[in-house]
């Protein structure tokens, strides 16, 4: 869809009003709204909307990460909206209140490549333009970090810097070569690519001291008991087809010329205990983007936005310092 006939589609658009879910003992959101908005690709997505009190300073958009829905990033949303942004959250097709991919809705499948999830990415950001103030800033995790990565090597000049999250350039794989993971997984994709790749228990059921993703135990718990409340939110191990798409979003992500089409200011924030993603492929990833710079948190975990205050406090301060150039860029 170009520019000009994304903007006719946004004239005409209705939104309605979409459940926001508070939780006692969850996540805590700021106030806003939620509301259902079906992209070009016919897929009805949920978009959350947060403002701070006051005139805005510029809007973050904030994209999760596989199984996330934007209730989680609660806590990051009352931190930028007291930082003064319009803070928009949306759930990715496949996961949160978003559209799901066939009628298991705790199988963490996935229909089309990385550019459907990229059109419905710009699909949003064409219907909330003008809801949104500028700059822009794009803050992302894992997944949703990959695919607002590759957004930006079109080299779009709507944004005015990114802080990406662990993002999933290149998924864990241990020490084997990802060429022969690759294989793999291409293989088992045609022979059973709606199966889980492994089974494990829901989120829910996962104990504190069996996770890899946080050293908080009180953030930990509040996801915990927002699935609960709401077991619809969750997801469970990915299928086959869903590591295929990984695979060919590493391929896209590290195509001769992408990273280097970004033109933006780029922070990525690694993981230093990261075993979700390779830490390896970010930082070989960042080199390339022209504006790009890498930063490592000691000791964190995958999730660094639901890890501990000082762990967290070491993204905060290199998202400020972002924010601060791009907004005296702005002026």
């Amino acid at each position: 869809m170009d520019a000009a006939a994304a903007a006719k589609r946004s004239t005409e658009l209705r939104f309605e009003s979409a459940p926001l879910f508070h939780v006692e003992g969850g996540p805590e959101l700021p106030d806003g709204t939620a509301e259902w908005f079906v992209a070009s690709s016919e897929r009805r997505l949920r978009v959350a909307l947060f403002l701070p009190a006051g005139a805005a300073r510029g809007s973050v958009i904030v994209s999760a990460g596989r199984t996330e829905p934007l209730e989680k990033y609660g806590e990051v949303a009352r931190e930028l909206v007291g930082r003064g942004f319009v803070t928009l959250l949306h759930d990715w097709a496949g996961q949160g209140l978003s559209s799901r991919f066939g009628d298991d809705r705790f199988s963490c499948d996935i229909v089309g490549g990385a550019a459907a999830f990229v059109a419905d990415f710009r699909d949003i950001l064409a219907a909330y333009t003008e809801r949104l103030p500028g700059p822009w800033l794009a803050l992302a995790h894992s997944m949703g970090a990959a695919l607002t990565a590759l957004a930006l090597t079109d080299g779009d000049a709507r944004f005015a810097g990114a802080a990406l999250c662990a993002p999933m350039v290149e998924f864990s794989v241990g020490k084997l070569p990802f060429w022969f993971v690759r294989l793999v997984v291409e293989g088992a994709a045609r022979a059973a690519e709606t199966r889980l790749a492994r089974r494990g228990v829901a989120p829910a059921e996962l104990a504190f001291e069996r996770n890899v993703l946080t050293h908080d135990r009180a953030r930990y718990e509040r996801t915990r008991t927002l699935y609960r409340a709401h077991p619809e939110l969750q997801l469970g191990e990915p299928t086959w087809r869903w590591l295929r798409f990984a695979v060919e979003l590493r391929a896209a992500l590290l195509a001769p010329g992408a990273p280097e089409r970004i033109r933006c200011p780029i922070v990525a924030v690694g993981a230093g205990d990261d075993r979700i993603v390779s830490s390896t492929a970010i930082r070989g990833f960042v080199a390339r983007v022209p504006r790009g710079r890498y930063l490592e948190v000691p000791g964190a975990f995958h999730e660094i936005l639901v890890e501990t205050d000082e762990r967290r406090a070491l993204f905060w301060r290199a998202f400020d310092e972002l924010a601060a150039e791009a907004l005296a860029t702005a002026r």
